[in-house]
């Protein structure tokens, strides 16, 4: 699996220089694998810009600009906090492209409305709207975690 990671960091990789383009992550529930398996690629730098790691609600707040509001009544895993956090990686970062990730891997913490395995991915460029995506996926945290990953390289344009 992590060699699968690897080969598509490097097609992202590919993609973006092609493309003469950056990438920002602001990540919560993934905890900065995306950013990690990222640079695990050689010459990433010239590429990535940088990574966000929130996994507090202050941190989405302070680093990213999500609003209090937003957190108190959608929650922290919701398509409003991350299309936020998405906006806020690209307002705080130079970067052309960026990707935020909020979810809940588990083994606690789901309730009926968002149980174990809801994970929201948000993408955004510099040129037109965020687009979000609800996932429920299933596993244990460790490839609950590692789907997401998957799931928001994909989506990077």
């Amino acid at each position: 699996m992590e060699s699968e990671l690897f080969e598509l960091a490097e097609q992202l990789g590919r993609l973006l220089k092609a493309n003469g383009k950056t990438v920002a992550t602001a990540e919560s529930c993934t905890g900065g694998w995306i950013a990690q398996t990222i640079t695990e690629v050689p010459g990433s730098s010239a590429w990535f810009d940088r990574g966000f790691v929130t996994y507090s609600n202050a941190a989405k707040v302070q680093m990213l600009g999500v609003s209090p509001q937003t957190l108190e009544k959608y929650g922290a895993v919701s398509a409003e906090t991350a299309t936020e956090m998405v906006a806020g990686a690209l307002a705080h970062s130079d970067a052309d492209v960026a990707v935020a990730v909020t979810g809940i891997a588990g083994p606690d913490g789901g309730t009926p409305e968002k149980p174990v395995g809801t994970v929201f991915i948000a993408w955004a460029n510099r040129n037109g709207a965020a687009r979000v995506v609800r996932k429920q996926l299933s596993g244990n945290r460790k490839q609950i975690r590692e789907q997401t990953v998957r799931s928001a390289m994909e989506g990077i344009e």
